[in-house]
C-alpha cells in the first residue's frame, strides 16, 4: 500500500523521479446519474490502496448533489495553490471528500463560472478540433465549460510542478473535453480516455434490429449527423485519438469503438464490485429468506384477492435496467415466459413463476385497482396483528391460572366477525392487473403490448405470472417496500438477457448478492465471463448465445434453462446459491483492478523520455 504521510497535500516526496500523481476525471463524480457512478464509488477505496494520497477525483460543483456526498475541508501543498489560482481567474473550486468506502480526496469545478468565456472555448473546439457545436445545445454547452475548466486545472499543475509525472484518467464524452485540449496544449500529462459505452452505438442499436450485422456499413459521421448527436459524437472520437491510452470495458465496446470512433482500444478495463463475502454461507441464505417473505407480503397483496397458490412452491425472476426494450432484451424475456408458461401448463411439477420487469416508464400514478388491493391486504394483517395480542394475553391469563383457554375464549364472535368483515372487503373478482401504475400511453407500451399478445395476463390456471414495475424499486415505494439490493436478495433469479450491453452491471450484481442470473454473449459481462469462466452455467450463471444463435434458438435455450431451475427442490437451489457465492470473488475491484494498473503504467510508458528507439506522431 502506499505511503500515506500527509494525505492531503498531494505532495509527492523529494526524489529524483518523483512517484506519479493520478486524477481521475468525470461527469458523475459526487454526482449519481448512471453507471459511471457505481463503477468509480466502487472502485475508489482499491484506486487508493495502490495510490494513497496520490489519488483525486475531479468532477463538476453541482450544489444538490454535494451537500449529500461531499464534505469539504482546506486543500494544502500544491493541490492548493492551483487552486489559489482558479479561484484568482474567477473559478469557484471545492476541495474534499468523497463520502463513499475510501474517502477518496475530490475536486469539484464550479464550470458555470467559465459560460462567460463559452463563446472563446467553443470558438477553440471549432478552430483547433474541427468541432462544431450550437448555441442552443445547454448540455453540451455545460460539457465544454467543465471541460476547459479541467483543462486550465492542469495547465496551472503542470506550472507549479514542472518536472512531475501525472496521469489524467478521463470517463466517457462527458468528460472528454480537456483530453484533446491538454494533447493540443502540448501539457506533460499522461492521458487515459474510457468510453464505458459509444453513444453513437446506443442510438443504432435502439434502432436497429442488426446492429451487429449491420456495423461494418455505419457511416459514422452521416449517423451522428441524422440522430442530432454530432457534436457529443466529435468530442467522444476526438479525446479518444487524442489519449495516451484508450480504453473501454469490454471487448463487445471494442468493436463498436473501432468502427464508429476509428481507434481500437489498447486495453480493455472490465468492471468491478466491492464484494462482501460472508462468514459464514448460511448468513446470505438467512438475507434471502427474509427478504423473500417480504416478495411474498406484495404477492399475497397482489394476487391473493383473486386466487391463491402455495408460496412455498413459488419461484421469483426479475429483469431490470433502463427502459430500452429491446437492448436491455425485454422482448426476449417476455417471450422466453410466454414459452415457459405454456410448457409449464403440462408439466407435473407446477410452481408457480411470478415475474417481475423493474424499470422507469412515463407513468401517472400508481394504480388506483393495485394500491386499493394491498391498502385492504395491509388492514386485514393489522387486525390480525391486534387479534393475535388479544389471544396472546388470553393464553397467558388462562395459563396463569393453570388451565387452557378454549377455543372461543381465544377467538371471540368479535374477533370472527371483524376477521369475517375484513376478508369479504378484501376478496375481488377481477383478474390480477399485470402493471403496478397506470402508464401515460398505456396503449403503446411495448412491455404491455407484448404482454398482452402473449396471453401473459395473470390468469389463474398460468403456472408463469407477470409484475411489470414502471419504478425502479426503493423502500420508500407503498407497494414493493424493499430497496433494490433487498429485492434482489429476495428473488430466486435475475434475467437480463440484452441484445446490447457494453457491460451489464444486473447480472454481476446479482452474483455479488448471491444469487443465480443469467446475461448474454452481447452484453461486455457476458463475453467477459465465457472466456473468463467458461463453466459459469454450472455456477448459476448461463451466457446466453446471442451472438451466434437465432433469435428463438437462444430463447428455447434460455426456456430449457428456467423449465429445470423450476424443477429443482428448495436444497438444490440454495447449493446453486452457494456456487453463485463462490464465483462473486472473480468480479471484485481487488482481481479487476491490476487492469487500471496496467494501462496507467503503459500511458506513463508512452509518454516517458526513456524509451530509446521509438517515437509516436499523434496529430490532434
Amino acid at each position: 500500500m502506499a505511503q500515506q504521510d500527509n494525505p492531503s497535500s498531494l505532495t509527492p516526496p523529494a526524489s529524483v523521479q518523483s512517484p506519479p500523481l493520478l486524477f481521475e476525471i468525470a461527469w458523475e463524480v459526487c454526482w449519481q446519474l448512471g453507471g459511471i457512478y457505481t463503477v468509480l464509488r466502487t472502485k475508489a477505496a482499491v484506486t487508493q490502496e495502490h495510490w494513497g494520497d496520490r489519488y483525486c477525483l475531479i468532477g463538476p460543483y453541482n450544489p444538490s448533489t454535494a451537500a449529500i456526498e461531499f464534505e469539504e475541508r482546506p486543500p494544502e501543498g500544491p493541490i492548493s495553490e492551483v487552486l489559489d489560482r482558479l479561484r484568482d481567474e474567477g473559478m469557484p473550486c471545492h476541495y474534499g471528500d468523497w463520502l463513499i468506502p475510501g474517502r477518496p480526496r475530490v475536486i469539484l469545478l464550479d464550470y458555470r463560472a467559465r459560460y462567460s468565456c463559452l463563446d472563446v472555448d467553443k470558438y477553440l473546439m471549432w478552430k483547433d478540433h474541427g468541432i462544431s457545436t450550437v448555441a442552443s445545445d445547454g448540455e453540451v454547452n455545460e460539457i465544454i465549460a467543465f471541460g476547459f475548466a479541467v483543462t486550465e486545472f492542469f495547465k496551472h499543475l503542470t506550472a507549479i510542478l514542472p518536472g512531475q509525472r501525472i496521469l489524467a484518467h478521463f470517463h466517457e464524452w462527458m468528460g472528454g473535453v480537456a483530453v484533446p485540449r491538454i494533447a493540443h496544449l502540448r501539457l506533460r500529462i499522461s492521458t487515459i480516455f474510457t468510453t464505458h459505452a459509444t453513444l453513437l452505438g446506443r442510438y443504432l442499436a435502439s434502432d436497429d434490429p442488426d446492429f451487429y450485422e449491420h456495423l461494418s456499413q455505419v457511416d459514422p459521421d452521416a449517423a451522428a449527423s441524422q440522430y442530432n448527436i454530432y457534436p457529443r459524437f466529435a468530442i467522444e472520437r476526438a479525446a479518444a485519438h487524442a489519449a495516451t491510452v484508450f480504453t473501454t470495458v469490454s471487448e463487445v465496446t471494442a468493436v463498436e469503438t473501432s468502427k464508429l470512433l476509428g481507434r481500437l482500444p489498447d486495453a480493455i478495463l472490465p468492471n468491478g464490485l466491492n464484494i462482501q463475502r460472508f462468514t459464514a454461507l448460511h448468513e446470505f441464505q438467512n438475507l434471502h429468506r427474509g427478504f423473500k417473505e417480504r416478495i411474498h407480503e406484495f404477492v399475497m397483496g397482489h394476487f391473493f384477492p383473486s386466487y391463491t397458490f402455495d408460496l412455498d412452491n413459488t419461484i421469483y425472476l426479475f429483469t431490470s435496467g433502463r427502459y430500452e426494450y429491446r437492448n436491455k432484451g425485454m422482448d426476449f424475456f417476455i417471450e422466453a415466459l410466454a414459452r415457459l408458461n405454456w410448457r409449464l401448463k403440462s408439466a407435473s411439477n407446477k410452481p408457480t413463476i411470478i415475474a417481475f420487469i423493474v424499470t422507469r416508464a412515463a407513468t401517472r400514478s400508481i394504480n388506483v385497482g393495485a394500491l386499493h388491493s394491498h391498502s385492504m391486504f395491509e388492514d386485514l394483517k393489522k387486525t390480525c396483528a391486534n387479534i393475535e395480542h388479544d389471544m396472546g394475553r388470553t393464553l397467558f391469563s388462562a395459563a396463569a391460572t393453570g388451565r387452557l383457554p378454549t377455543y372461543h375464549e381465544l377467538l371471540t364472535e368479535s374477533a370472527v366477525v371483524r376477521l369475517k368483515r375484513e376478508i369479504h372487503a378484501w376478496r375481488s373478482s377481477r383478474q390480477p392487473v399485470i402493471v403496478t401504475h397506470d402508464l401515460v400511453d398505456d396503449a403503446n407500451d411495448p412491455v404491455l403490448q407484448h404482454l398482452r399478445h402473449r396471453g401473459l395476463l395473470n390468469a389463474s390456471d398460468d403456472p408463469v405470472k407477470v409484475v411489470f414495475h414502471p419504478e425502479f424499486i426503493t423502500a420508500t415505494s407503498p407497494l414493493i417496500s424493499l430497496d433494490y439490493e433487498q429485492f434482489v436478495r429476495g428473488c430466486h433469479m435475475g434475467i437480463f438477457p440484452s441484445y446490447y450491453e457494453p457491460w451489464g452491471y444486473t447480472p454481476m450484481e446479482c452474483v455479488a448478492l448471491g444469487l443465480p442470473a443469467v446475461t448474454s454473449d452481447l452484453s461486455g459481462f457476458g463475453a467477459y465471463v465465457r472466456k473468463q469462466i467458461p463453466d459459469s452455467a454450472q455456477h448459476g450463471l448461463l451466457v446466453l448465445n446471442r451472438s451466434t444463435c437465432s433469435f428463438d434458438e437462444s430463447i428455447n435455450s434460455l426456456v430449457d434453462y428456467l423449465y429445470d431451475f423450476s424443477q429443482l427442490n428448495r436444497r438444490q437451489r440454495i447449493e446453486l446459491r452457494n456456487r453463485v457465492e463462490g464465483l462473486s470473488q472473480n468480479f471484485d475491484w481487488h482481481a479487476l483492478i491490476h487492469h487500471y494498473n496496467d494501462a496507467h503504467e503503459l500511458a506513463l510508458d508512452r509518454t516517458s523520455a526513456n524509451r530509446p528507439g521509438t517515437i509516436e506522431v499523434r496529430m490532434v
